[in-house]
């Protein structure tokens, strides 16, 4: 069953209403599971709308109202419904236009992230360093200790929380299994810095780097600086090597407004702007697509998971240039961009085959967005 929070915009002034619709003015909400509200009547609004830290509301805006196409837009939602897709939301300056839920989920439903949790580990890393805990640039085996790794003992200091954060420590990836992050499975095949190679151990190591940093634990620190200061709920769950996060597909719509807001949630800056810039930007020129744990779009050239191979072009060419985005295996997505307003997500199985990351739905997902919004 298919549950929906879908806003139109109404042809005529009257209607008949039922127990789940609001009609407010001109414009007819279907509310099913979830509570939102409709802007005030002056037509005011701020640049950007941050919900309550605390319940369930949240504003909404019409696509009628932002001139939308609306024939395109129901192509949309019918491609995201046929994909194997859980959650959909778009966002437009802060307030929902579009939250559609499928396969028996609603907005309770709590979603594995994947990889797309990569970005909450980059910006709890960020916090961190302007507590004065650590700098990106310390040698990790200061808070991991020497011997994390099979490395000789000065391959290994070699390796930086920057190194870490970037996917550029060196390490073997020709290794049978890159998710192991026990000494042994991590071996020396390029100097820190000199390679891009995705390589999850190296990664989640960065949660026991905060681990050792802060005076909680990683899991407190995130909890305490980022998730509570914006309403996000979820958890970390261990699995396997993997501590994977599970929230609501609107507390990954939360992450993203911050994201678009440049990590100020309502005036409240959580992570240092230049942090945040570097994030959000090239880290590095071997794989100029990628920032600190971020995709990035509009660059001359990407590389992708699992692969040595660099392509000439952008990551996803049906874009524009400023999208930024975490993305995770099975096509978890949390986009954002800045020049529309924009926040996408998406949570759910596997489109097509399952990657870790980027994948041609991102490419034709984007193409129908935007004759949605042009």
């Amino acid at each position: 069953m298919m549950r929906y929070l879908y806003f139109l915009l109404l042809i005529s002034l009257s209607c008949s209403t039922t127990d789940n619709e609001i009609i407010t003015n001109d414009t007819i909400i279907i509310t099913d599971d979830t509570i939102a509200e409709e802007p005030d009547d002056t037509g005011e609004t701020n640049n950007l709308y941050f919900p309550p830290i605390t319940g369930d509301t949240w504003e909404v805006t019409g696509p009628s109202t932002l001139n939308w196409n609306l024939a395109a837009l129901q192509d949309l939602t019918d491609y995201v419904a046929e994909n194997n897709s859980n959650a959909f939301i778009i966002l437009k300056d802060g307030k929902i236009v579009v939250e559609n839920y499928y396969q028996d989920t609603d907005a309770t439903t709590s979603h594995r992230w994947n990889s797309a949790a990569k970005t909450l580990t980059a910006y709890t890393v960020g916090i961190a360093q302007q507590e004065g805990y650590l700098s990106i640039n310390d040698a990790s085996s200061n808070y991991l200790g020497t011997g994390w790794t099979t490395m000789t003992p000065e391959q290994e200091a070699a390796v930086t929380i920057r190194n870490q954060l970037t996917m550029t420590s060196g390490g073997d990836y020709t290794v049978d299994d890159t998710n192991c992050s026990d000494p042994e499975c991590l071996l020396y095949l390029n100097d820190a810095g000199a390679e891009w190679y995705y390589h999850n151990a190296f990664y989640t190591l960065l949660q026991d780097v905060v681990t050792a940093a802060v005076p909680d634990d990683f899991n407190t620190y995130y909890d305490n600086k980022l998730k509570s200061q914006t309403g996000m709920t979820g958890a970390w769950v261990p699995f396997g090597y993997f501590r994977l996060y599970f929230s609501t597909a609107r507390s990954m719509a939360r992450f993203g407004l911050l994201t678009l807001n440049e990590g100020n949630w309502d005036g409240n800056q959580l992570i240092d702007a230049s942090y945040f810039t570097e994030m959000t930007t090239p880290s590095q020129d071997i794989n100029e697509a990628y920032g600190y744990l971020w995709w990035l779009n509009g660059q001359d050239s990407y590389r992708l998971p699992s692969t040595t191979t660099t392509f000439t072009g952008k990551l996803i060419p049906t874009a524009p240039d400023d999208l930024i985005a975490g993305l995770g295996k099975d096509d978890q997505k949390v986009y954002v961009l800045p020049s529309e307003g924009l926040v996408v997500i998406r949570l759910g199985d596997a489109t097509e085959e399952s990657l870790l990351g980027p994948s041609g739905f991102d490419t034709d997902l984007w193409e129908k967005i935007m004759t949605v919004i042009q």
